[in-house]
């Protein structure tokens, strides 16, 4: 089967790995610093706080920016569920702003529209980078000016990806921006995420809250005449630290970064050339962002065929196509419908899911295999 996403791992990253095993550290050491610095200087970030999954690493962001009972978090319908459930575990009440129906992000009219109209604004709102390709980060930026709220760029599908001509993760437009590297996204540590900022303050909390709530910087100890041995805890935090291990994998993996990058953009641009008379919608690309490319998704035009999306992923996944589906709507799940949300609650969010299929792309795919998911598709079309 050819599968929807795969890591690249090489001989180099295994290297890196058994290098750490063989060393004083396992976990706690030199590893985890040089990787979120190297995250830090490639993205143009102050600050990065390396985890051991972006759900965690949005967890913390939330915390830092004291997300707690009685605010309100919006998201976009159109993720996985971590983006939403980060603010339930701070207590916070969830809402979500329906997306753009070309490139499937939160859409920045509907924002703005929704802040006009709402009694409760939010205390932060988590745009999400979908399938690698930046939301209009600009404009949700002068909304939170204007507002008042603070911005958590869940960039977990767009780490190597740009926006404006500057790397996503800079967090020019944002209080903090939060990567995945979970082994299908563009580079992996296995499991792991990342939190940056330009706030030291930020940084410094995210860092206690991290390691449960326990720190050693002496610019945030109370008492300085205990001893070198000293350290606080200065509030309740968790156990979200990223491993030695994992870390080294990200770091050696980082080294090819804009080449898995450069190799999904070009694959991405074959597709779009290679479906281009099929009866289905490819996705849409906004001209001031370079995606990152962690997904191809199209949706099955319904004007054209008739079709369902179910049988066509039922015909893919029979011919060996490990096709997906992102995302169900968020909202539509019970637990947030126990919330009170229903169907038609966002229905450009609804009507892209009622279609949508993830096709398969990863950097270490073929032109022949990529030719091999197209055949497949025609034939699941009935255009072979």
């Amino acid at each position: 089967m050819i599968p929807y996403g795969r890591q690249h791992i090489t001989d180099d990253d295994v290297a890196a790995v058994e290098a750490v095993l063989r060393s004083d550290f396992l976990t706690q050491g030199p590893a985890v610093p040089a990787f979120e610095k190297a995250l830090a200087d490639y993205c143009g970030a102050e600050h990065a706080v390396a985890v051991n999954s972006a759900t965690s690493a949005l967890h913390i962001a939330c915390l830092a920016l004291g997300v707690t009972e009685g605010d309100t978090v919006w998201t976009t319908p159109n993720t996985f569920v971590a983006s939403a459930n980060c603010a339930r575990y701070c207590g916070a009440t969830v809402d979500f702003v329906d997306i753009d129906p070309e490139t499937f992000n939160m859409c920045a009219d509907a924002l703005a529209a929704k802040l006009a109209a709402t009694d409760k604004l939010p205390k932060v709102v988590i745009p999400v980078h979908f399938s690698g390709h930046s939301c209009d980060m600009a404009a949700i930026a002068a909304l939170a000016e204007q507002y008042g709220f603070k911005v958590i760029e869940d960039a977990s599908h767009a780490v190597g990806g740009r926006y404006r001509d500057q790397p996503v993760g800079d967090c020019t437009y944002s209080d903090i921006t939060v990567f995945s590297f979970h082994p299908v996204k563009i580079i992996t540590s296995a499991e792991g995420g990342v939190a940056l900022t330009n706030d030291a303050g930020l940084q410094r909390k995210m860092d206690r809250l991290r390691s449960h709530g326990v720190t050693r910087n002496p610019d945030d100890l109370t008492n300085l005449d205990e001893g070198p041995w000293h350290y606080e805890m200065l509030e309740l935090g968790l156990n979200y630290r990223m491993t030695d291990m994992q870390a080294a994998l990200g770091l050696s993996q980082m080294q090819r970064l804009d080449e898995l990058v450069a190799r999904r953009q070009v694959l991405a641009d074959r597709y779009d050339a290679l479906l281009a008379d099929l009866p289905v919608i490819r996705p849409g690309r906004a001209s001031n962002a370079y995606s990152a490319w962690h997904l191809y998704c199209i949706q099955i035009d319904e004007r054209q065929t008739n079709l369902s999306r179910r049988q066509v992923f039922e015909t893919l996944r029979a011919d060996g196509i490990g096709v997906n589906v992102h995302y169900i709507p968020v909202h539509t799940q019970p637990y947030y419908r126990a919330q009170g949300f229903n169907p038609g609650d966002f229905p450009v969010s609804e009507a892209y899911y009622k279609n949508a299929i993830t096709i398969p792309l990863y950097a270490t795919m073929s032109d022949e295999q990529q030719d091999e998911v197209v055949a497949a598709l025609k034939r699941a079309l009935g255009a072979a």
